[in-house]
């Protein structure tokens, strides 16, 4: 699990939170007993502010170029994790705290969070994967009006657009909730997981065709795996299959 701990920042971006996000999870995705990573903020109302404007005060415009390919270059682990990355938002996740939670694979919400990206507001534009990486979740026109308007949706919302997949019950823990809604990744099995995410990830962009070949390639890797064996014993003996990886 990964948290912000940035309390008094709002669990804000800086460049030392940025350095250790990619160390953690370079650890975190080379660990065979790790199934799934979460990834949340500290306290009840921020999951992550975005980026520490008091931090760029100081920076002149080539350091703030090196901030932004550092979104890339150590929160790109996460983004092309094998392993399910999932964003558990215990609250609001604005401007690079959104751009975070879109490059994992699912997202969990608190019933009181909002989800913005303000950026233009600031005279600037997403820099962390937004402009890309939100059309494709929530579609162009929805993209289109976050972006262009700035203005925050709440979670309700979200989750009708699709930018989250579960909404908590107020006055519950999101971290808690969310572990236990991914149980079935956590008892799963390792290889069929990173073959599908490889699968979508891969074909995003492609035609059905080139798709459904690179589905075939995938679902070839998981025909060869110890895993897939297991999952049949367990079917014949009627019980729960214990997946190790292999």
């Amino acid at each position: 699990m990964l948290v912000l701990d940035r309390p008094d920042r709002r669990n804000a971006l800086s460049r030392q939170t940025l350095m250790e996000l990619g160390r953690l999870g370079r650890e975190l995705v080379a660990d065979p007993e790790i199934r799934a990573i979460v990834l949340t903020g500290s306290g009840d109302k921020v999951f992550c502010a975005g980026a520490d404007l008091k931090e760029r005060q100081g920076f002149s415009n080539d350091d703030v170029r090196v901030q932004v390919g550092l979104y890339r270059s150590e929160l790109g682990v996460l983004d092309k994790s094998p392993k399910p990355v999932v964003a558990a938002l215990n609250g609001s996740a604005f401007g690079g705290g959104l751009e975070l939670a879109l490059l994992c694979d699912l997202r969990v919400a608190a019933s009181h969070a909002q989800l913005g990206l303000p950026e233009t507001t600031l005279g600037i534009i997403p820099g962390a994967g937004g402009t890309q990486r939100l059309p494709r979740v929530v579609g162009e026109a929805r993209a289109r009006e976050m972006i262009l308007l700035g203005r925050p949706i709440s979670s309700e919302v979200a989750l009708l657009w699709g930018l989250v997949n579960k909404v908590c019950a107020p006055n519950t823990s999101v971290l808690d909730e969310t572990i236990a809604w991914i149980e079935p990744i956590a008892s799963g099995a390792p290889i069929a997981q990173a073959a599908a995410l490889a699968a979508i990830e891969q074909a995003l962009d492609l035609p059905l065709e080139h798709g459904l070949a690179l589905e075939r390639v995938h679902y070839d890797e998981t025909l060869r795996s110890e895993d897939r064996k297991e999952a049949l014993r367990a079917f014949a003996e009627k019980r729960r299959p214990a997946f190790q990886g292999r």
